[in-house]
């Protein structure tokens, strides 16, 4: 019998938390958990394409905006999976943000302004974002549209 991934129950669930600094070796650690554990609970390509797109904006924005590229502050990733959805909430050690005040990358005059696309592919791709107070705390969570009723 195969014995499931660290984290990871017989039971199609998966809880976890990871603590990251700013260093590929760990970060490539962390989507590759994930993505075994996506796969382990049923979730398709589709969905683990969404979901692994929004946890790397994510993971940009803590370290790049959230820490400012400090190299010695964390980014603490939390990861729920059940058959009903994922749930990662991301965690930077800055002072927050208004997400309301990031302009809107869609909008005439801010096209050539780099800010908050990132912010806009995890809404597209993700079925809640929410910025927790004080604004360095993100909970974004994906409903998975092929769980049983």
């Amino acid at each position: 019998m195969a014995h499931p991934a660290p984290g990871q129950s017989h039971d199609g669930r998966f809880e976890r938390s990871w603590v990251l600094l700013e260093q590929r070796d760990s970060i490539e650690g962390l989507q590759s958990d994930v993505n075994d554990a996506l796969a382990g609970c049923g979730y398709g390509e589709a969905a683990s394409f969404a979901i692994r797109l929004a946890l790397e904006e994510a993971l940009v924005n803590g370290f790049r905006h959230g820490n400012k590229g400090n190299p010695s502050k964390h980014v603490i990733v939390e990861c729920k999976i059940d058959p009903q959805g994922v749930e990662l909430v991301v965690i930077d050690e800055g002072e927050g943000f208004d997400p309301g005040s990031v302009p809107d990358p869609t909008a005439d005059e801010n096209i050539d302004i780099p800010s908050g696309r990132g912010i806009m592919l995890m809404r597209a791709y993700m079925s809640s974002v929410e910025y927790l107070h004080p604004g360095n705390r993100l909970r974004i969570f994906y409903s998975n549209p092929n769980a049983a009723s």
